[in-house]
């Protein structure tokens, strides 16, 4: 699940060299993923981690993640507690 919304974000990212020849990388609509690299491989490989960190920070503060959706089922079945004599 958490992979192939990873795996659909990065798809989208958008890339483009920097006046210095660094490559910048940004995922549209998701604010504060982005990296700069040396290099394009390196940019993509950042962009991954940061969006990696971000999802992480999102689902430990209960914050909404765009064009993620789960649903939580909390009914637990209990096991019967056996009784001892």
């Amino acid at each position: 699940m958490l992979t192939t919304y990873i795996s659909q974000k990065l798809a989208q990212a958008r890339y483009k060299i920097l006046e210095n020849g660094s490559y910048f990388g940004e995922i549209p609509g998701l604010q504060g993923v982005w990296a700069s690299e040396k290099n394009l491989e390196k940019c993509r490989e950042a962009l991954c981690e940061v969006l990696e960190e971000w999802l992480v920070l999102k689902l430990q503060d209960g914050d909404k993640i765009p064009g993620f959706s789960i649903k939580i089922n909390h009914r637990i079945k209990r096991s019967p507690v056996p009784e001892y004599a």
